[in-house]
Parts: C-alpha cells; structure tokens; sequence
C-alpha cells in the first residue's frame, strides 16, 4: 500500500472536525473501519468551557481540557489533562494502528502536544503503512508539526467556506487512490 498522509488545517470552527466526522460515516458505509481519535467543544450554557477525546473504536472519552480543571500545562483558559490524552488520545491512536483501516486523529495542536506519549503515538501512526486522516491548529508551532508540514510527501488541505462542504468526499476519494 502507497502511504497516503493526509492534513486538515484551517481556524478554529471552520468546520475540521465535522469534515473528519463525515468522512468517516462515508469510510463506514464502504466498510472501512476508521480508528483513532476525535475532539469535541465543551458547552456550558453556551460558552465553551473545554475539550473532550473520543476512542472512535471503543468510543471511551476523556477531557482533552478544562477551563475549571486545577493542574496540568496551560493552553489559553484551559488546562491539559494529560492523563485522559495518554489513556484516551494516545492509546486510541496504537489501536488504530493495530486494528483500523484509517487512522484518524484530531486535532494535533497545542493542548495534546503537551503529552510525549501522545506525540509518540502520532510518531508510531506516521510510520505505519495505513492511511492516515488529521487535523492540525493552524498556529500550533511544534518540531512534530514543522516536520509534517515540511514533508512534500504529505498533503496538506486548508480548510475554508468554499471547500467544506466536499471535503469528505474528497478525502474518501484521496484515500481510495491509495489502496
């Protein structure tokens, strides 16, 4: 199988995570088996008060982030929970490494860049031969970023209002060319 790396990056709330959501249900009623890792906002009457980690292959969840958690590395008004990305984020990754036909991982950004497993398992992700779907925060500024975003081989799409709507079908149809 030809490696196919391919990169969502674009602003906050241009649509990301609901682009990799809607690729994998297409990946799903083709049966593809996508693992790997979602985020999700927080909401608390309206406001966002932090982020939540989805396993996409055993749907356990954990808090990327917090507004009110006590401890952990600041980002912002949030800090990381660094043991819900290695027991959740991390080790949602290892599994789709093992048992996944695509590997998905969003967000590689700041707050779960914090966690060496973490960036190990993205590591470990990047060196496998299966497909792999992520999204990356526009400024993030990490040497695991810089290394992707430097690498011709890896594709790299911004994200924006005249192209999300067809993104997924996009993706679907990038990753079918690299069986």
């Amino acid at each position: 199988m030809i490696e196919c790396r391919l990169f969502l990056t674009g602003d906050p709330g241009s649509g990301k995570t609901t682009i990799v959501e809607r690729a994998i249900e297409i990946m799903a009623s083709k049966g593809i088996r996508a693992g790997g890792m979602t985020s999700r906002e927080i909401r608390r009457d309206g406001v966002r008060v932090g982020f939540l980690l989805r396993d996409l292959m055993t749907q356990e969840q954990g808090i990327l982030a917090h507004a009110g958690q006590a401890d952990g590395p600041r980002v912002g008004r949030y800090r990381v929970n660094l043991s819900d990305i290695e027991r959740v984020g991390a080790a949602s990754i290892r599994r789709a490494i093992e048992g996944a036909d695509v590997i998905i991982i969003d967000e590689l950004g700041p707050m779960e860049l914090h966690s060496m497993p973490f960036v190990s398992a993205v590591k470990s992700a990047l060196a496998s031969p299966k497909p792999l779907v992520a999204t990356i925060h526009k400024r993030a500024s990490h040497p695991l970023l810089t290394e992707i975003r430097s690498d011709p081989t890896r594709k790299i799409i911004e994200v924006t209002e005249g192209n999300r709507e067809e993104l997924p079908i996009t993706i679907c149809r990038m990753l079918k060319l690299c069986e």
